[in-house]
């Protein structure tokens, strides 16, 4: 599938995207818990969930925009923006944030040049703050895609982020 344009306002009006979304939701929109469900496949195939798709789920299910909303802003591995190639998460758990993990975050700010939630200009690194990830006797902790790194010196972050393509 052709990647989403960060700048288009309606991922719908590209037909790959659309025609993926209604693949997933004639799968799944007679299951228990179809919300939920398909959200998530959304989410893995497309990259985000943006309120015109909110709109269009909810429009397609016969349920209310909410409902969709509702689930979409509940949980936070949801995301309503597209997000970059990969992903940078600082733990914001207690030890990690008494370990240093502020520093990591100001060390990341200044090389990549966005804060968290924010995504670097070409579309390569998404910053995010995360919860505890559960790794504190690492702490501070980066997670980077799916790889926990402990143990982060902020003047050693500059080589977990090499490799990043």
């Amino acid at each position: 599938m052709e990647p989403i344009n960060k700048t288009t306002t309606n991922p719908l009006d590209n037909p790959e995207t659309k025609a993926t979304i209604d693949e997933i939701l004639e799968a799944n929109k007679h299951l228990q818990g179809a919300t939920m469900v398909i959200l998530n496949e959304i989410q893995d195939k497309i990259g985000f969930i943006s309120q015109p798709i909110q709109n269009y789920i909810a429009e397609q299910l016969g349920i209310p925009v909410s409902r969709v909303h509702g689930v979409v802003s509940f949980y936070s591995f949801f995301t309503t923006t597209p997000r970059g190639k990969h992903t940078v998460k600082f733990c914001m758990g207690t030890a990690c944030y008494v370990g240093g993990i502020t520093q990591i975050i100001e060390k990341a700010k200044q090389i990549l040049g966005v804060e968290p939630g924010q995504t670097t200009p070409d579309g390569l690194i998404t910053l995010e703050n995360c919860r505890c990830v559960g790794a504190c006797s690492q702490a501070p902790v980066v997670v980077i895609d799916e790889t926990v790194n402990g143990r982060v010196q902020p003047n050693k972050f500059p080589r977990l982020l090499q490799g990043l393509d």
